[in-house]
């Protein structure tokens, strides 16, 4: 901790409770009101809501704004934030408010119990495949309704690949007979005992996942009370839900209570894009004054380095922001809409400069939509493709005389003699 640029205006504190009144108590003592902190995974976290409830302002700072040059250790470190502090030349990072972080702490638990599940399938299927049993090939989800049924019934001791073949539901593609013919294989006691153990902890991590839907719902419903928002005139789009670890509660009536906007209207926007939307940003989306800075934080806009009147580079900044993702993961799934202004969109950034790209500037718009739409009460009203084509028309023909006027080329210069 340094309060100044002198070497005894430096002191080293420990990291347990009892150090951290220390740190509140030497800070106070030495009138200081503003702390800028750097952002160390999520060490720096118990310390920051200790000051802040001290009384603090805090400012948490990413390391692109105080590296150094200067051979690196904590000492010069602390030196550099304080200098740096003291000058005005750092600005404080995004954090959510109080009830988006605890939102945002359910959810990621929620995600991380979706890998675990996920996990448990592949070690099930790792294990139904080396007895021999190709129950993958024929069955799409093997944890679905079919597929349960039929492990339950191998866990039981059914070895009759007929009597297993039909318990498999009736919309399945594969027959009967094909079903029967891939549950023929060699029974391994060490791979079964494996396949129940991975199928019980299935079951129990399933269990959670719906426990801690119910948590969500419960706590975001707390937060509109009292505060409701819904128009009973505003029909709400409601979406097919597709996949088995969607959140199972109405998410896009309480959406629109949340914000006072319909999201699902939407093209690809999805029930984990909206989540994401909530737990990640919550009502600190009114923090960002236009709806570039919304889109510069989430890293979807181009980092345009201009040196002597000259573009040296616009590459994205890399980032691993949840909500970008989430709007990445929209936007490759645009494409799969028959028509609309997003789709013609995505589909002339891609024929120009590739999927990834087009990608990349679909979840930008999709972030600028967003931001119009929550912070100026905005509801989605998308172009209609042929004006969406005739705007395209008119800037591509802007374009050319652009660079006509640019070469000096008049139009007679055009014809053919």
């Amino acid at each position: 901790m340094a309060v100044g640029q002198n070497l005894d205006a430096l002191k080293e504190f420990g990291v347990y409770s009892s150090d951290h009144e220390k740190i509140i108590s030497y800070l106070k003592d030495n009138n200081i009101n503003t702390v800028a902190m750097e952002s160390t995974g999520s060490y720096w976290q118990s310390l920051f809501m200790a000051l802040q409830k001290a009384g603090f302002e805090v400012f948490l700072v990413s390391g692109h704004q105080t590296k150094n040059v200067r051979a690196k250790t904590d000492v010069k470190d602390c030196q550099w934030i304080q200098k740096l502090h003291s000058l005005g030349l750092l600005r404080g990072c995004f954090l959510p408010d109080e009830q988006t972080l605890k939102l945002r702490t359910l959810n990621r638990h929620r995600l991380s119990l979706i890998e675990e599940s996920a996990k448990m399938a592949n070690k099930m299927q790792k294990a139904l495949r080396l007895c021999n049993f190709r129950l993958d090939a024929v069955i799409n989800d093997i944890t679905g309704k079919s597929g349960r049924a039929i492990m339950e019934a191998i866990l039981s001791g059914e070895r009759d690949g007929n009597k297993l073949s039909q318990l498999a539901n009736n919309r399945c593609r594969k027959s009967k007979k094909e079903i029967a013919e891939a549950l023929q294989g060699h029974y391994n006691d060490e791979l079964m005992f494996e396949l129940g153990d991975c199928y019980d902890l299935y079951k129990i991590i399933q269990v959670k996942i719906e426990t801690c839907d119910k948590k969500i719902e419960q706590l975001l419903k707390s937060y509109l009370v009292g505060d409701s928002q819904i128009d009973q005139g505003v029909k709400i789009t409601q979406k097919q839900i597709k996949g088995k670890n969607q959140v199972k509660f109405d998410l896009p009536q309480l959406s629109y209570q949340y914000y006072g906007v319909d999201l699902f209207a939407i093209e690809s926007v999805s029930m984990n894009t909206v989540l994401t939307l909530i737990t990640e940003i919550g009502q600190g989306i009114y923090k960002f004054k236009t709806a570039k800075q919304f889109s510069s934080f989430l890293r979807l806009s181009p980092n345009n380095k201009v040196s002597g009147g000259k573009l040296i580079s616009s590459r994205t900044p890399k980032g691993a922001n949840k909500l970008s993702i989430a709007l990445r993961n929209a936007a490759n799934t645009i494409d799969r809409i028959k028509k609309g202004s997003l789709v013609s969109f995505f589909k002339r950034i891609a024929y120009k400069k590739g999927r990834a790209a087009a990608i990349t500037a679909t979840a930008r718009k999709l972030a600028v939509i967003i931001w119009n739409m929550i912070v100026k009460k905005q509801q989605y009203k998308p172009l209609a493709e042929d004006v969406y084509r005739e705007l395209i028309k008119v800037k591509v023909i802007k374009n050319i005389q652009h660079q006509m006027k640019k070469l000096n080329i008049v139009t007679d210069d055009l014809l053919i003699t």
